[in-house]
């Protein structure tokens, strides 16, 4: 049996269960509920849980026992207590657990219950770099780190939102749309019309820190901007140390290394110090009005390590916060499990943020997608 139509199996079966357990569930339910496991991200089990009871209509007066079902078909068997033989493979080199159909059931499979394979993708070298601190990559590995960078960038101007638009060609027939188009022909439907996915188009300011404690991590964090800028059109780059730079234009994303030594003579004290308070109030004061919207993501790289007046530093995130519809703080020393932000710029600077964590490596990078979105 194909995963397409175990999932479906297992979809009517589940179906077939909450009507044991007195939940009306039509067929027309079942429908919408395969639909909705198209729209959502299969490996987040929440939203699956969430899709499925709304495509499925579920009471809120059964959403306990639907809550009970769900966990119990969609990955909520228990496991005897035995022992666990030891992974033959590293930590590291594990892939996160992913939603499978065994036959019976679906359910997320935890890493150690598979093990690498010659031609699995999820072992490739790529793979290992996409886990690769960027303090560590070595010379041999920047191009193909750029690439990778200019892909995630890529992932982001092409994310579909789940907002329906009408659309010419493959799409979700929109009835009420084709029945009123076929008023103009007396009632035939010579043509129907359908609604698609929209594109989101993020609106996103960036701000790099470049002074000279951030020097192993600029080349990659400013290659995704560049990434980034050649992709999506609402995109502002600036960087900033002793002195705030607006580099939207001064980057060419095709030539990632000609542009950083561009930017390294043409900046400020280019890995120098940093005054994240003065910089940050320089930019509310002159682009906040024209930049900053409700609609506007702010992504702030730093590692916080401030010279200036935190007070400063707070004010103006206080005036971005009040703004912006969400602020994000990369700081590439989060990725170390030991790090704490006890510096005085990021004590000044979390208050007023949305989300805080680390961008050392691809993957912290790829997880910051979801608040870009």
């Amino acid at each position: 049996m194909s995963a397409t139509a175990g999932v479906a199996a297992h979809l009517a079966k589940f179906a077939g269960a909450m009507r044991d357990r007195g939940i009306r569930v039509g067929l027309g339910d079942e429908i919408d509920a395969a639909a909705a496991l198209k729209l959502v991200d299969l490996l987040d089990r929440a939203e699956v849980k969430r899709g499925l009871r709304i495509a499925l209509k579920v009471p809120r007066d059964a959403w306990a026992t639907f809550d009970s079902l769900f966990d119990e078909h969609w990955g909520g068997a228990t496991f005897p207590d035995v022992p666990v033989a030891p992974p033959a493979y590293p930590r590291e080199h594990r892939r996160p657990a992913q939603w499978r159909w065994d036959g019976e059931r679906v359910r997320l499979v935890a890493p150690e219950e598979e093990g690498p394979t010659g031609d699995d993708p999820g072992y490739s070298p790529e793979s290992l770099l996409r886990r690769k601190p960027f303090d560590q990559v070595s010379a041999s590995e920047l191009a193909a780190m750029e690439r990778l960078l200019a892909r995630l960038a890529l992932r982001l101007a092409t994310r579909r939102s789940r907002r329906l638009v009408p659309a010419c060609g493959r799409g979700v027939v929109d009835l009420r749309r084709s029945f009123r188009r076929a008023l103009c022909t007396e009632g035939e439907l010579l043509a129907l019309a359908r609604r698609a996915r929209a594109l989101e188009a993020p609106r996103v300011v960036l701000l790099y820190d470049t002074s000279g404690s951030m020097d192993p991590y600029t080349r990659f964090h400013l290659a995704f901007a560049f990434a980034l800028r050649r992709v999506v059109k609402r995109v502002e780059i600036f960087t900033f140390n002793t002195a705030l730079t607006r580099v939207t234009q001064a980057v060419a994303p095709a030539k990632v290394l000609r542009s950083l030594e561009r930017l390294a003579a043409d900046v400020p004290d280019w890995s120098g110090g940093t005054r994240i308070g003065a910089c940050l109030a320089e930019f509310v004061a002159t682009h906040r009005d024209a930049m900053v919207g409700r609609d506007t993501t702010i992504v702030i790289v730093s590692d916080g390590l401030d010279l200036g007046d935190a007070a400063l530093l707070a004010d103006a995130m206080q005036e971005l916060r009040a703004r912006a519809r969400t602020i994000v703080w990369l700081n590439p020393l989060a990725g170390d499990a030991r790090y704490e932000p006890t510096q005085a710029g990021m004590r000044a600077a979390l208050p007023y943020v949305d989300h805080f964590g680390p961008a050392h490596d691809l993957e912290s990078l790829e997880r910051m997608l979801r608040f870009l979105r």
